[in-house]
């Protein structure tokens, strides 16, 4: 099947490739429900070497740029306590951690949780983090600018391979608060 962004060779229905994604993004995706059928959620396999935004996009398409997102864990913490939260923003911004985040969560503080927390409680890779197949009492905050694209690019679970996904599937997550001005440049 042809990607419907970027010049990958194949894409690929993520519930035919579930082997492909980790654990807790396979779960998702064999639970998925919503206005968004799984079958268009779209599993590419990518050069792990060539994940991050900059390069990525250089080899499998300048078009891509304008359309990934980013999905990043955010800790929150007030009065002792810590909130986990994901936020997806477009990968020409980024996140409004100490701003919209940080109210949005009712912290006193907010930043980016440490590489061990994020992985250890999604059960994905760094650098391959995605908001399918978050744990369920997470809030997801996603910028309204990725819900509005048709197509939007974004990890897998892994750093190899990416998922292609209608953006409006990304208001219908569990947990998932859509946002203006989330994403800042």
């Amino acid at each position: 099947m042809r990607a419907p962004i970027g010049t990958f060779d194949q894409a690929t229905p993520a519930p035919d490739c579930l082997d492909e994604l980790t654990a807790p993004v396979a779960a998702a995706v064999r639970a998925w429900s919503g206005s968004v059928p799984a079958e268009e959620i779209l599993y590419v396999d990518t050069d792990p070497r060539r994940a991050d935004t900059a390069v990525f996009v250089e080899h499998y398409g300048q078009d891509l740029l304008e359309r990934s997102a980013n999905c990043v864990v955010v800790a929150g913490k007030r009065g002792g306590e810590s909130t986990l939260a994901a936020c997806v923003v477009l990968s020409t911004t980024r996140a409004d951690v100490n701003g919209l985040v940080r109210r949005r969560l009712g912290a006193r503080k907010a930043s980016f949780a440490p590489m061990d927390t994020a992985t250890g409680e999604t059960g994905m890779e760094y650098g391959g983090i995605t908001p399918i197949g978050l744990p369920a009492d997470w809030p997801v905050l996603v910028d309204a600018a990725v819900v509005d694209l048709p197509y939007v690019l974004v990890g897998s679970g892994r750093r190899q391979g990416k998922l292609l996904v209608p953006g409006k599937a990304f208001a219908e997550l569990p947990g998932a608060v859509v946002l203006e001005g989330l994403g800042v440049v």
